[in-house]
């Protein structure tokens, strides 16, 4: 009976000999073993079934994506004005259209109801969660610079008010992210909605990454095997290896229109500034980050436009 050496880095240098057999022999007498029963060998795994994807209602994007895969995490994130609320309204209205029951957990309530009409959503299967500011307590020191202070006790009053207001306005979005976690667990956990959106693009950076990565891994969990769309919007990535698909957005200033001016906005006074001008529509560039889906060149980009109300 031939051998062969094989070496191990634990065996400092010594070489084990294991006989040389077939591969069948070898699994016939592991597969014997009670520990390892249970073990099958890889071309016998079952192969996990692509998630079902579904449209976001932008072309560009769901030709970049392929989509917004149910039962995962979806980040969508960029700056300010940088086409994040287009995209929401655009997915909620889709998703509204084919049937299906949403709910928006809106962090800094910021949804204009006006813009969800006119982008088509079905407000009557849309349930809206608006967080509110938590009122401080009265007991909380206010300290304020005016007084019969001076120079530079004048200036480090100033300081201390300042340092109070970040400190309170810390503590509100605290407390705002606490209500959305509450919220987004018990939306999961009821199982009955087609697209769950998480709406934090106007909750600072630093605050929104004190979210800890446990509950982005309980949220992706629960809906994991549900046909659930889970979407965040944000304005840096925060999920980490959480989220299956993660898009970054830009906008760029695109289209002016001066002569619609005064048609929109008859009722401004005939003196307003020349200066003033009407935004039609901006450019948004969206750039695919991170695909867990399925193997895609990185860094795929495309662009499209969103237009306002008025333009048409």
């Amino acid at each position: 009976m031939s051998a062969s050496p094989v070496f191990s880095s634990a065996a400092v240098g010594r070489p084990f000999i294991f006989p040389l057999r077939s591969s069948a022999a070898l699994l016939a007498q592991l597969s014997a073993l009670p520990k390892l029963a249970a073990v099958a060998p890889a071309s016998r795994l079952d192969v996990r079934p692509a998630p079902e994807m579904v449209s976001c209602g932008i072309r560009e994007l769901d030709a970049l994506t392929g989509g917004l895969p149910r039962g995962c995490l979806t980040e969508i994130c960029g700056a300010a004005s940088s086409g994040r609320t287009s995209i929401l309204l655009s997915a909620l209205a889709q998703a509204t259209q084919r049937g299906e029951v949403c709910a928006l957990v809106d962090a800094s309530d910021a949804l204009d109801p006006g813009s969800a009409m006119a982008a088509q959503i079905a407000m009557e299967r849309l349930l809206w969660v608006r967080c509110k500011k938590t009122v401080l307590s009265s007991r909380s020191p206010v300290l304020s610079p005016v007084g019969e202070c001076s120079g530079r006790n004048f200036h480090q009053g100033k300081i201390q008010v300042e340092i109070q207001r970040e400190a309170n306005q810390r503590r509100g979005w605290e407390s705002r992210i606490e209500q959305v976690l509450k919220v987004t667990d018990l939306l999961l956990q009821s199982n009955g909605f087609g697209m769950i959106v998480l709406d934090l693009g106007d909750i600072p950076v630093r605050s929104a990454r004190r979210i800890s990565l446990a509950s982005w891994f309980r949220f992706r969990r629960a809906i994991e095997h549900t046909p659930t769309v889970l979407l965040v919007l944000e304005q840096q990535p925060i999920a980490g290896s959480c989220s299956s698909v993660l898009v970054k957005v830009t906008g760029h200033r695109s289209q002016v229109a001066r002569e619609k001016l005064s048609a929109v906005s008859c009722q401004l006074s005939a003196g307003r500034p020349g200066h003033a001008e009407l935004l039609d529509q901006f450019e948004i560039t969206a750039e695919l980050l991170r695909s867990r889906l399925e193997r895609k060149q990185p860094q795929a980009v495309v662009s499209f436009a969103s237009h306002a109300k008025w333009a048409g």
